[in-house]
């Protein structure tokens, strides 16, 4: 579970990869496609109880990345990869996503993007703390402005948007950020060495098990004729789409980039997302939403500073 990586591969990578590339472009489309997501959740919730539709999006997910697993010649995995890589998929597939589908249908879209979007501050903090990478002083700078950015959504929160109360859907999202974080730290160690296709499908797997398990009675008593085709198209979306292909994106990032050059890309998230909420499920933009985001977007830029 601690498999020691020194600083020196993560250090190098970052010198060799500075100009903008193929990577940087299959991130930016992961970042684009991870914010129209939450909005594509948020919609998905008003059609299937929110448990039900976790469990459906991840077993989607492993059930496309499998069979391409196999396609690209199976799985040449050791026991002990495998054990571990199904363990970290039920930290970042399995309680990441029930946080963050719970959260995400009790708070706005747009916060949920928000609080997401400091991200990159806590994975640079973690990835010093694990040796991967350097923090320097603007680091852990921009790394106190996020975490202010992010406790302004979460204090905004506690007032009512229009009749609801989203502090509890903010408080899930951030756990979920903390899970996240961890999982990227902890797999980013077997990017360097195992293809990514193959550590997707057994991650997406690890979180798919238990899910189904944690989902079968909201499985049981979903009305399925009453889904509908958006409810179906949603499903796709944020299963093959989002967890499926922008996974593999991420990925790549973590190999080539780092955890941190790769996360910041995930900046781009709130401002998508805001714009995409407002569009389509009319939420208006607070002020603590634009000092939040002002405050966390500030807070990572200083952190890649």
């Amino acid at each position: 579970m601690t498999e020691s990586v020194g600083p020196s591969p993560a250090v190098a990578d970052s010198a060799v990869h500075q100009s903008f590339g193929l990577t940087d472009l299959l991130l930016l489309t992961m970042a684009v496609i991870w914010a129209i997501n939450f909005v594509v959740v948020k919609y998905a919730t008003h059609v299937f109880n929110p448990v039900a539709f976790t469990g459906l999006r991840v077993a989607t997910a492993a059930a496309f990345l499998v069979p391409v697993a196999y396609a690209r010649g199976g799985f040449a995995l050791s026991r002990r990869d495998v054990v571990r890589l199904l363990f970290l998929g039920v930290i970042g597939n399995g309680l990441y996503q029930l946080f963050f589908i719970h959260g995400v249908a009790r708070t706005r879209a747009g916060n949920a993007a928000l609080i997401v979007a400091a991200v990159p501050a806590f994975i640079a903090l973690a990835a010093r703390a694990r040796g991967l990478e350097r923090v320097k002083r603007m680091t852990v700078a921009g790394i106190a402005l996020s975490m202010v950015g992010v406790g302004l959504v979460i204090v905004g929160s506690a007032k009512p948007t229009n009749g609801e109360v989203t502090f509890l859907g903010s408080v899930l999202v951030f756990f979920g950020v903390l899970c996240w974080t961890f999982y990227t730290i902890m797999l980013q160690p077997y990017t360097k060495r195992l293809d990514v296709i193959q550590l997707s499908a057994v991650t997406m797997v690890g979180g798919a098990v238990p899910l189904l398990i944690a989902s079968t009675p909201a499985l049981i008593a979903t009305d399925w004729s009453a889904v509908g085709v958006g409810g179906w198209a949603a499903l796709f979306y944020s299963s093959v789409i989002s967890m499926g292909v922008a996974y593999l994106f991420w990925y790549r990032g973590l190999r080539v980039l780092g955890p941190t050059r790769s996360a910041v890309y995930t900046n781009l998230q709130p401002i998508v997302a805001l714009a995409v909420a407002w569009m389509f499920l009319g939420e208006i933009p607070t002020i603590f939403q634009g000092v939040g985001a002002v405050t966390i977007i500030a807070g990572v830029f200083l952190t890649r500073s």
